[in-house]
């Protein structure tokens, strides 16, 4: 039997992280840093990447960082095609956005950047990966894939987030269709739900409810704090914990699964 700290331990693995200059990304990884990865950090915020970045160097100095606009499938390929890169075995796409409009006046602008960035780029991620450790360049085989996806894909709860919604349920089927199509191939693919998570992001909304007095966005944030069988919000690092411990040998058998880090608000 494995001492569970090695287990946990990702020391000579290497972990490529989408979105990773703020909120959950970025806890992500300090976790991953903290456990002995080396990073690759994707980001389309070049000034908060290089923050994070530098902030890392306390802990590691094995950190990479790549100015990419994940809505754009040909930066994607130039990422994927550079000579130089070193292959991660651990993908994680986190990226995403959650544009709030009314279901009636979304236009097909405002429904394509939503789905390129939170469906469309982790398909093409997913596919760069896979397509080059399928390959064994390196003699490396095989791989893990988390992916973030919502609660608002399984229980959705604000009627001005449909498209963001469609986008967040078509990571859940992705995941589940490449955990069957390549599990057997060496590849782990499973998927994070958060839910409820305290990030820059949601920081401003509810700022910004406040100043402008928007009752239904406090109202909508009520009854959503309610439903939280905890009682309240969860932190950025509780989402890059459990991350961790999927991409760790820890969960050497779990595939396919989608797993929930939103405070009982799914079982509520």
């Amino acid at each position: 039997m494995r001492p569970s700290a090695q287990l946990l331990s990702m020391t000579g693995r290497h972990v490529l992280i989408t979105g990773a200059a703020s909120g959950i990304g970025k806890a992500m990884a300090f976790r991953f840093a903290d456990a002995g990865a080396t990073l690759t950090l994707l980001d389309i915020d070049e000034a908060r990447l290089a923050q994070t970045a530098e902030e890392l160097g306390s802990i590691t100095s094995q950190v990479r960082i790549q100015v990419v606009d994940l809505t754009h499938k040909d930066q994607i390929d130039t990422f994927w095609n550079r000579p130089t890169v070193d292959l991660p075995d651990t993908l994680i796409n986190n990226a995403g956005s959650y544009p709030m409009r009314d279901y009636l006046e979304v236009d097909p602008g405002l429904l394509q950047k939503t789905m390129q960035l939170n469906l469309d780029s982790v398909f093409w991620m997913c596919q760069g990966f896979i397509a080059r450790r399928k390959t064994g360049r390196g003699k490396k085989k095989g791989g893990v894939i988390v992916n973030v996806s919502s609660v608002e894909a399984l229980v959705p709860f604000r009627d001005d987030l449909i498209h963001y919604s469609v986008s967040k349920a078509g990571i859940l089927a992705l995941s589940r269709a490449l955990a069957h199509a390549y599990g057997k191939q060496g590849f782990r693919v499973n998927v994070l739900v958060p839910g409820a998570i305290k990030t820059p992001g949601t920081g401003q909304l509810i700022k910004s409810a406040v100043q402008h007095l928007n009752v239904d966005l406090m109202k909508t944030g009520y009854h959503f704090e309610k439903r939280l069988a905890l009682g309240r919000w969860g932190e950025s690092d509780e989402v890059a914990c459990v991350a961790l411990f999927l991409a760790s040998d820890l969960a050497s058998y779990v595939q396919g699964a989608a797993i929930p880090v939103d405070g009982g608000f799914l079982s509520s």
